[in-house]
């Protein structure tokens, strides 16, 4: 897709922490002045954005789609943060005195503004006392036109994933324009320094790609501060391990008679693609009690398709001893061998995966394969509560162990390596 430059009046300057100076525009001169006037030039684009209408989106004037975007946080970046309170006027107060101007700066050189928030907002009511107080903000920038996502639920709209951002480079793209993200930036407070909240703003920018500065590095020209970044991120996984353990034999046998195979292991560790990829191809019949809803409708599966003469994956967590033995003792019933496939891997790998297949999977994914809901985090807890790690000495005449390796395209690879989180610092 070719890059396109915005209609607004273009610029050389970069808006970083030294970007020239103008003259401040008039805003309002007490914090929560505004209270009493609202925006024309601001609206509500309905319906919210998400299967859930969940992410929010408003528009300031008429704000052109440009290469280059300048980003914010809006709470304790733009404004100061503060909590609606039911029934009370929506009032706001600007992080410092000076912001107004750097948005009118980065907007006159050339720049979308754009706003990027998540909010924590528990009811319906709350939401539309929160939605009045940004007409108050637009009304003090009328010049700058915006826009602004706000996502209001734990899904894939929630910083640091970035379906905000997919979401204005589809808007873009349907002006035929790129965005350049090298030469964007994104400027927000949850930058994992010391007294930060969260670090959920700086590990969105490294799953853009794009700079990043504090509130203080950009509005006040302070030096960067030290952080850390707390939580999974696929780069502490160990760089090379064997996928299956033993290598040896063949996974399929090569004798055609039924046998039944178990799988063992937490949810979103890959074993249904494992299931496709070696099994599916040879006939293999698949029971999941995700589809089937219950044990005993699985064992129930599992029998017949035996008696049938049928091969048997049970794709399952079958988490301990007490579960798998009503499999072993099928397998002895019919007569037919019994293996075992562990998948290992941690609880936080997991999740990810779990955040990754259900919120950000490509596009290209998306519309090929039914779509994953997110497994609720207790479903992972109470399996690491009742584990038990398999052994032959429970019945099995084998066992292998299963490694997680990340199987897909470039782009696939690059969104499951994001910063993925809805929940944390």
């Amino acid at each position: 897709m070719s890059k396109a430059q915005t209609k607004k009046r273009p610029a050389d300057d970069q808006p970083g922490p030294d970007a020239k100076k103008e003259k401040l525009f008039s805003i309002f001169s007490k914090p929560g002045e505004a209270s009493s006037q609202s925006s024309s030039s601001f609206r509500w684009i309905t319906p919210a954005l998400g299967p859930k209408r969940s992410c929010l989106h408003g528009v300031n004037g008429a704000p052109g789609s440009s290469p280059k975007v300048a980003a914010f946080d809006l709470d304790g970046c733009i404004i100061q943060s503060s909590f609606p309170k039911k029934g009370a006027p929506p009032k706001f107060e600007w992080w410092r005195k000076d912001v107004p101007k750097k948005l009118k700066e980065v907007h006159e050189q050339g720049y979308a503004v754009v706003i990027i928030t998540n909010q924590a907002l528990r009811t319906s009511a709350l939401i539309s006392d929160w939605k009045k107080k940004i007409p108050l903000i637009a009304n003090d920038l009328s010049d700058v036109p915006f826009h602004i996502f706000a996502a209001t639920e734990k899904d894939g709209y929630r910083k640091p994933i970035p379906g905000m951002w997919y979401e204005l480079e589809r808007i873009f793209a349907q002006d035929h324009v790129q965005i350049d993200v090298a030469a964007s930036f994104f400027v927000g407070d949850a930058a994992g320094r010391p007294n930060d909240h969260s670090s959920t703003d700086r590990k969105l920018a490294l799953n853009i790609g794009i700079p990043f500065y504090t509130p203080e590095e950009y509005f006040l020209k302070l030096p960067a501060a030290k952080y850390t970044l707390p939580g999974f991120h696929v780069s502490s996984l160990p760089a090379q391990e064997e996928r299956i353990v033993p290598a040896e034999p063949p996974i399929l046998p090569a004798a055609s008679s039924p046998e039944l195979v178990i799988f063992v292991g937490y949810p979103a560790l890959g074993k249904s693609s494992f299931f496709q990829t070696h099994f599916a191809p040879a006939g293999y019949t698949h029971v999941n009690q995700d589809m089937l809803k219950t044990r005993d409708k699985c064992i129930k599966a599992a029998a017949e398709a035996l008696q049938a003469g049928q091969s048997v994956v049970v794709d399952n967590t079958n988490r301990d001893v007490q579960t798998r033995k009503f499999y072993i003792d099928l397998a002895k019933k019919q007569g037919v061998p019994i293996r075992c496939f562990y998948f290992a891997g941690s609880l936080e790998l997991a999740w990810h995966n779990n955040l990754y297949r259900a919120f950000n999977l490509p596009v290209s994914l998306t519309a090929s394969q039914p779509k994953r809901e997110l497994l609720p985090y207790n479903a992972f807890t109470s399996f690491r509560a009742n584990f038990q790690e398999p052994t032959v000495d429970e019945g099995f005449y084998e066992l292998r162990k299963v490694n997680w390796k990340f199987e897909g395209d470039e782009e696939a690879r690059k969104r499951w390596s994001m910063w993925l989180q809805i929940d944390g610092k």
